[in-house]
């Protein structure tokens, strides 16, 4: 079975490995190339240089946009993932309608992120006009509905996640510091903490990831008003190739940084939670 297997492997990967390179590897390898160059569309494209990368860090906009997502991604990060963890636990103490409540926290994983930044911005629009403002009025609105939306969206997720890592530790390991004494905040921390990196590691990476990525949400719901303020890396991007006459290969050179940003935090938080992973 094993040698049959190993004969037809080529057949079965070849359809996703032609998808795959055709759909990510070859438009990768071209942004690239275009982020060096001057172009309106990819058959006149004229090749200038590092040009459009000394341009990005002359513009004020990707500066405040950078600043802007690495805050919202840190606080982000910190809420979702305490709150996430701290519903695991309650969930995982055998009470009553706790599967209910678990599928509850995920439904908001399900509803899109344009949806989502709509429902939102009507709903904190609401509460600011008792106070005569709007969520646009000022940028530190906007910021903390950010959060509050992406809290709010990915929870759940989290949540799901770390319910599934408090599950497998071992109850002979809760059952043993028991026995020697150990407090509860001393069980959490020397115990089940370490027991589930694996998934703190998945939930990091996940939050990490899709804070920095964020754009539907931050379209919806302040569109990176007022004067461009809360506008995200990936909105920012959006404006300045879309929205600017000249401008393309600047916005494609954006997208080429933006990229290698993301990569290297996300892979660097990987190797660093992964380091503090325990082998059973």
């Amino acid at each position: 079975m094993q040698k049959t297997l190993k004969r037809y492997f080529p057949i079965f990967v070849l359809p996703t490995l032609l998808a795959f390179t055709f759909a990510f590897i070859v438009p990768f390898i071209m942004g690239v190339y275009l982020s060096f160059c001057n172009f309106r569309t990819i058959t006149n494209a004229e090749f200038r240089g590092i040009g459009n990368y000394v341009k990005i860090f002359a513009d004020r906009d990707f500066v405040n946009a950078l600043w802007f997502t690495v805050k919202f991604t840190v606080f982000s990060i910190l809420t979702i993932n305490i709150c996430s963890f701290a519903l695991a636990l309650a969930l995982t103490r055998k009470i009553r309608g706790t599967n209910l409540f678990r599928t509850v926290f995920f439904m908001p994983n399900l509803i899109g992120g344009i949806i989502l930044g709509y429902i939102w911005q009507q709903m904190i629009n609401a509460l600011l006009l008792k106070y005569e403002t709007t969520l646009v009025a000022n940028a530190t609105f906007g910021f903390w509905g950010l959060v509050i939306l992406m809290n709010w969206q990915m929870i759940g997720y989290m949540m799901i996640i770390y319910v599934a890592g408090l599950q497998n530790v071992s109850s002979e390991l809760l059952e043993a510091a028991q026995i020697d004494g150990a407090t509860g905040w001393q069980t959490l921390f020397k115990v089940k903490i370490p027991m589930v990196m694996p998934s703190i590691t998945i939930c990091l990476f996940l939050t990490l990831s899709n804070s920095f990525k964020l754009f539907d949400q931050n379209l919806a719901l302040t569109a990176g008003a007022p004067s461009k303020r809360t506008a995200m890396l990936a909105l920012d991007i959006f404006n300045t190739f879309y929205g600017r006459a000249g401008y393309e290969g600047v916005g494609q050179a954006k997208a080429v940084l933006f990229f290698l940003i993301v990569a290297v935090i996300a892979l660097g938080q990987l190797v660093l939670t992964r380091r503090k992973e325990v082998e059973v």
